[in-house]
């Protein structure tokens, strides 16, 4: 072992705040025996260098619930980004497709233990991650409103290990670690390097995957190293989609200018995804220690939205009804001066193109505009946009004198989303407008101060009392910037019913645009001993002080009791917090959704504290308070079975999330337009985020492992089961009911996997089966039907051979059975798409891949 991993070693305790150390993953078949061995230098990835300052132990000896996931499993999986990555190890993290859903289909929203995504704190190399700029307006329910961090930006060729703790955690780390903590430990190999070519496709022959990624690990003088990674990656399309009912009535009736499908419900095309990162240490003497490590990826993104009908879609074509109800079509007069006396009573029938009034007095007139003109099948945007994201963090860490360790540094991260919308139009601007836009920008910004101190007193008990404090400061910024002037320009087409901005996502207006910033300081102090030889207790205490809304203080307490030899006991209580993020305070969006009557309507997302908002019951966000249980037990038998069992209850007040969409009235427009707010007039329904509903969480994690010795190889079995139970227990009429079963409803209460890897000379074969459970449905968050969408068992296979010690190939199946979940029964037609899009299998079938690995 080099001087810096000793030194890293032995100052491990300096990491983070926190009376927890961290237990297994039983995907992870490698906890087998580290109670025994966790001594051996082989064993030192089974070490959690965070979430205790207390000398490092191994994972068997947590006081609470930790994932600890080796490079390795990463690359024995058919999954390519890090969320999907995370979800096949990890049962208690979920993440579903996210097609259609506006920024969510940029980041991905990914929920721990039936959390929010942004319930769970971010670390790299054991310090805080920047949030994303994107906010998930429609993240499927549960994280509607989110606003966490990008893990996807995270390349697995520059990972050494993952530690996932699953505890509530903010006593420790601060805001968001209320469902737990994932800290991503970054390679620190001073040597040798890999490169990895891969390819994969569904079954179905789309959504082709190509991904090539390498690192290198070099000497930094004989005293350091540098490590190195990259990755880049595209991937296309896919398409689970049947035709619309309405786009089918169109063609039967001789449209034959709708495309079939019209409306493209599947994964997003990810047009190139370049990640990269670099992680230094260097030895300053023999006993401290600098350090270096950030990134730089950007990834662009274009997926589908909803098909805009050509006789009906408000603003563009529907021209209201008659005195019989009969759809009329929306004509402008374009003479200025309203004298091209344009009819108002085209009744658009079952095809307005076979109109004589529509074809004499709009299509061949120049004083008359419909956008059937240009736009005769109606029209479907494409959505999506760049995500580029940057950090750098450096310090310094040691020990002083009196056994005093030390860490000190600065981090600087920023997250920048710039959308675009194609095929669609500013139907206020009539025939002169464009068909692709730049809407708009967001940046998160976030600096971040570290002081932390170490010391071990010894006050008589079996093992040395160690006590850390600390100090943080952190200053984050939130910037809108306007999109380009066509995206929100008033055109002179707006004054008679044609809607203003590129559809479907309006561009971010001038005078809308700006930087809004807080700060925030947290003084911690914990403590963490062995008792007596069999029972260890920890404590946390954490107080923070936001310059926007005020002071916390938030605390925990954890034990682990060796009731026998091969059984401890261990548990855990604390209080959490999760503080609004400046996003959900201030942001101003537009975005198309279903309304509460099935219809596709605009809502504009406002600040709370808009004076529409708090017409409608907007006021001043406030943090979430949670409380947290965990209680647990330890197996580890001498033949090498290895079980944990972990029981947790979170019980969380005031959630943070978008109020379900709030009809306006004629009043409320006019009450925005004399705000300034002068594309008002679209406007259908707002949204605004809330503190307006309680949850209480519970669940169960079930860990094994065993390793034995079989047809001439070494085969290591695991098994991961995770049951977990959400209950609404207070909710605003803000919150609609269809929120509220998607809150309880939408994640699987059941999730297992069982895993098999067998290892015989230069093979390797790997099996895993997944089982999900139940869940209902209503992605459109409307008055449309709930779907319940049934349980599901996928297999993952694998067979990989070396052909020299440098070279491996692998060939493997995601899904290797093609399964898709239950077909949508009720809303298929209205909404275009085959499958429930939330179903925790994806609905894009099986996925086959081939990689080669080349080590040095």
């Amino acid at each position: 072992m080099n001087t810096t991993l000793s030194l890293l070693t032995k100052n491990v305790r300096g990491v983070l705040a926190a009376s927890a150390a961290f237990s297994v993953m039983a995907t992870a078949p490698v906890y087998a025996q580290e109670a025994e061995e966790s001594a051996k230098a082989e064993d030192y990835e089974q070490i959690a260098v965070v979430g205790s300052r207390a000398a490092p132990r191994s994972v068997a000896d947590s006081a609470v619930p930790i994932d600890i996931i080796s490079d390795e499993e990463f690359k024995q999986q058919g999954a390519t980004d890090m969320v999907s990555m995370m979800q096949t190890v990890v049962p208690s993290f979920n993440v579903n497709d996210q097609p259609i859903n506006d920024a969510s289909t940029l980041v991905r929203p990914a929920n721990l233990r039936g959390m929010a995504s942004d319930h769970t704190l971010v670390l790299v190399n054991g310090k805080r991650r920047h949030r994303s700029a994107v906010i998930t307006f429609l993240g499927g329910g549960l994280s509607d409103g989110a606003q966490g961090p990008d893990i996807s930006v995270i390349p697995a060729a520059a990972l050494k290990q993952v530690e996932v703790l699953r505890d509530g955690a903010a006593a420790q780390y601060g805001s968001d670690a209320i469902a737990g903590v994932i800290n991503f430990v970054l390679n620190d190999a001073s040597e040798g390097g890999s490169f990895e070519a891969r390819y994969g496709s569904y079954y179905e022959g789309d959504g082709d995957m190509i991904q090539l990624s390498g690192n290198v690990g070099l000497p930094l003088s004989d005293k350091g190293f540098i490590n190195l990674s990259a990755e880049y990656r595209t991937a296309d399309d896919t398409s689970r989609s049947v035709q619309r009912d309405d786009a089918a009535a169109l063609i039967a009736a001789g449209n034959t200018f709708v495309a079939d499908p019209a409306q493209i419900w599947g994964s997003p095309e990810i047009k190139h995804d370049i990640k990269l990162f670099a992680n230094a240490g260097l030895e300053l003497s023999a006993t401290s220690e600098a350090y270096i490590f950030g990134n730089f990826a950007e990834r662009e993104v274009e997926g589908g939205f909803y098909f805009r009908n050509p006789h009906n879609r408000g603003g563009v074509n529907d021209g209201g009804t008659n005195e019989d109800g009969e759809q009329l079509l929306l004509v402008g007069d374009l003479t200025g001066d309203m004298s091209g006396n344009c009819p108002t009573d085209i009744v658009v029938g079952d095809n307005v193109l076979e109109n004589p009034t529509y074809i004499n007095q709009v299509l061949n007139n120049p004083d008359c505009f419909a956008f059937n003109e240009i736009l005769p099948g109606g029209f479907t945007p494409r959505f999506g946009g760049t995500v580029t994201d940057m950090s750098l963090v450096f310090g310094t860490k040691g020990e002083l004198a009196n056994d005093i360790t030390y860490d000190v540094s600065l981090n600087l991260g920023q997250n920048e989303v710039d959308f675009s919308i194609s095929n669609t139009i500013n139907p206020s601007l009539g025939p002169e407008t464009p068909f692709e836009f730049s809407p708009g920008r967001y940046t998160q910004s976030e600096q971040t101060l570290d002081i932390d101190f170490t010391k071990p007193f010894d006050v008589g008990l079996y093992e040395p009392l160690f006590v850390a404090t600390g100090f943080q400061y952190r200053n984050e910024s939130y910037e809108s910037f306007a999109g380009d002037t066509a995206s929100y320009e008033i055109g002179p087409l707006a004054t008679q019913g044609f809607g203003i901005g590129s559809n479907g996502f309006p561009g971010l207006a001038a005078n809308s645009q700006g930087r809004v910033s807080r700060n925030n300081i947290a003084l911690y102090i914990d403590a963490e001993a062995y008792i007596t030889e069999n029972f260890m207790l920890a404590g946390a205490l954490r107080y923070e002080d936001f310059s926007d809304f005020g002071n916390t203080t938030k605390g925990k307490i954890a034990f682990r009791w060796q009731a026998l030899e091969n059984i401890a006991f261990r548990g855990a209580f604390s209080t959490g917090f999760k503080a609004p993020t400046l996003g959900q305070s201030n942001v101003r969006n537009v975005t198309t959704a279903f309304g509460t009557g099935g219809e596709l309507i605009d809502r504009a997302t406002l600040p709370p504290t808009d004076p529409v908002s708090q017409l409608k019951g907007g006021e001043q966000l406030t943090p979430e308070e949670s409380e947290s249980i965990t209680f647990g037990v330890v197996a580890d038998f001498e033949n090498g079975l290895f079980i944990t069992a972990d029981y947790y209850n979170i019980e969380l007040t005031d959630r943070i999330s978008t109020a379900s969409g709030i009809a306006l009235t004629e009043e409320d427009i006019a009450t925005l337009l004399a705000q300034g707010i002068n594309d008002a007039s679209s406007f259908s329904e707002i949204s605004f985020f809330t503190n307006d509903f309680d949850t209480t969480t519970e669940g169960l994690d079930v860990v094994a492992n065993y390793s034995m010795e079989m047809m001439g190889g070494e085969t290591k079995f695991s098994l991961a089961y995770n049951w977990t139970s959400t209950e609404v227990d207070r909710a605003s009429d803000n919150i609609s009911d269809f929120r509220i079963r998607m809150l309880e409803d939408n994640l699987p209460a059941v999730r297992y996997s069982a895993t098999a890897n067998h290892t015989n000379g230069d093979w390797r074969f790997l099996a895993r089966l997944n089982y999900y459970g139940s869940i209902f449905e209503d992605h459109l968050d409307s008055a449309l039907p709930i779907e319940k969408v049934g349980s599901e068992f996928t297999v993952d296979l694998e067979v990989a051979y070396n052909f020299t010690e440098e070279f491996t190939v692998t060939v493997g199946a995601k899904n290797a059975f093609d399964e898709y979940p239950d077909e949508n029964t009720q809303y298929a037609g209205i909404a275009g798409s085959l499958y429930p899009t939330t179903s925790p299998i994806g609905i894009n079938g099986g996925f086959y891949y081939l990689r080669g690995v080349y080590t040095f």
